[in-house]
């Protein structure tokens, strides 16, 4: 069974983030392109992963934070763009798809993998934007300090 397969197969709803995070460290970049590839798939992976973000939100570290953060995960061939917005305001955290007329704070531009690897914890958020796999529009210190506000799992 391909990495595809398994993800496909899970029922997301028991499933932790760390194992989730151990698949995707597990997945080769073939086996992503095949998730990405099947839009069903994709879509179900890109709900779970948004939706998780607000029970994984840390209230505690992000304080009086007030930010908008649109998500722009770039698809390829047929596959269109995913856009979802994260809102963080008076210690909660909102998430919902399609972009609003708000204005971001920050957006974030990024392939499937790099994405998948980025929430699952697989990949650093400053070596991904050094590689430019990670295009940064806005404020790039809030960018740079997003992943301490979510509990993100390590595989």
């Amino acid at each position: 069974m391909s990495g595809a397969d398994e993800i496909a197969a899970l029922d997301f709803a028991s499933v932790t983030p760390e194992e989730f995070a151990r698949l995707v460290k597990g997945l080769s970049a073939k086996e992503i392109s095949e998730i990405a590839e099947d839009s069903t798939l994709r879509a179900r992976v890109l709900k779970e992963v948004f939706g998780r973000m607000e029970r994984q939100f840390k209230p505690d570290v992000a304080g009086s934070l007030e930010a908008l953060i649109r998500w722009k995960v770039t698809g390829q061939g047929t596959t269109p763009e995913a856009v979802y917005e994260t809102k963080i305001t008076g210690g909660t955290c909102t998430v919902t798809e399609g972009r609003s007329d708000a204005e971001p704070r920050v957006t974030l531009v990024m392939g499937d993998a790099d994405f998948l690897k980025l929430v699952s914890g697989n990949s650093s958020p400053v070596t991904m934007f050094m590689l430019r796999k990670v295009k940064i529009v806005g404020d790039v210190a809030l960018a740079a300090g997003l992943t301490r506000y979510f509990d993100i799992p390590k595989a």
